[in-house]
């Protein structure tokens, strides 16, 4: 299959046929609130932006039309827009953070006036207006918190984090990279996030493990930062994923051949993963 370039990817999505002007499109954005679901990829976004959805007050982007399926290229707002380049042309999952240019901020050469008023135009057809909440999640968002704050300051961010050892183990399936590569990367992206975090005016930050043990705590806790009433969701969360990926990786710790590179890499980067309150010896600490 004929892989398309990076140009295609930018503007396949874009809504062309877009009635807004940038004066109504900012007019728009001044009487809304915009919610930016942040987190790697397998890190939960998918599953905790499906349950956000569903509250009456909020609206997310919905174009697929096959409910059991999933196409990234439809549900997030990297592909439905023409102002960035998205997480593919930076190697997609497991790789864009290692890009400096992934990483964009308020001082960005690209949040010009008119970038910030077309990045609406193209993102207003897919939400429904008439609610105040505007819901978003794109993986590489996560490097983009304080670029969409410049060019969206009504908003919020919602941050979930999920254990490296399960994000990277999940990610093999996506990326060619090497494990210790995806636990590099898991890595790089968090400490990025976390020198950005201070300029941010409201972000909360959830683990993907309290999700999948207390989602109703969970939830509350979201729907309390936003200041809107808790709703229930029809979504099932679940421990059991963690806890495949766990056991996988201990069984590689006591095979002769993977326990070397798991020690290796346990040597090099624990120090560093338990600033986020996770272990690559203890798996179950936070």
């Amino acid at each position: 299959m004929q892989q398309e370039s990076p140009e295609t990817i930018l503007t396949a999505t874009t809504d062309p046929a877009s009635s807004l002007s940038f004066g109504q499109a900012r007019e728009i954005a001044q009487s809304h609130h915009f919610v930016f679901l942040c987190g790697l990829h397998r890190s939960g976004t998918t599953l905790l932006f499906r349950m956000l959805r569903e509250h009456p007050e909020m609206t997310g982007f919905a174009n697929n039309k096959v409910a059991t399926e999933w196409t990234p290229l439809e549900d997030e707002g990297q592909f439905l827009q023409g102002i960035y380049p998205p997480a593919l042309c930076y190697g997609g999952a497991g790789s864009f953070a290692f890009a400096p240019e992934a990483h964009l901020t308020e001082s960005s050469e690209l949040l010009t006036p008119e970038n910030k008023a077309q990045l609406a135009v193209d993102w207003f057809p897919y939400w429904d207006l008439s609610k105040r909440f505007l819901l978003e999640k794109s993986p590489p968002h996560l490097l983009m918190t304080r670029f969409l704050q410049s060019a969206f300051p009504n908003s919020s961010f919602v941050i979930i984090v999920r254990h490296p050892v399960a994000v990277s183990l999940a990610t093999t399936k996506w990326s060619a990279r090497s494990l210790d590569s995806l636990i590099e990367h898991w890595l790089v992206a968090h400490e990025t996030f976390q020198t950005d975090r201070p300029h941010l005016q409201r972000v909360l930050t959830v683990g993907y493990e309290a999700l999948a043990e207390e989602p109703a705590a969970t939830l509350c806790k979201i729907y309390t930062f936003l200041g809107v009433a808790p709703h229930e969701t029809s979504f099932a969360a679940t421990t059991e994923h963690n806890q495949k990926y766990f056991a996988q990786w201990l069984t590689m710790a006591k095979n002769p051949q993977d326990g070397a590179s798991i020690r290796e890499w346990t040597a090099r980067y624990e120090t560093r993963v338990r600033a986020f309150r996770y272990s690559l010896q203890d798996l179950e600490m936070r």
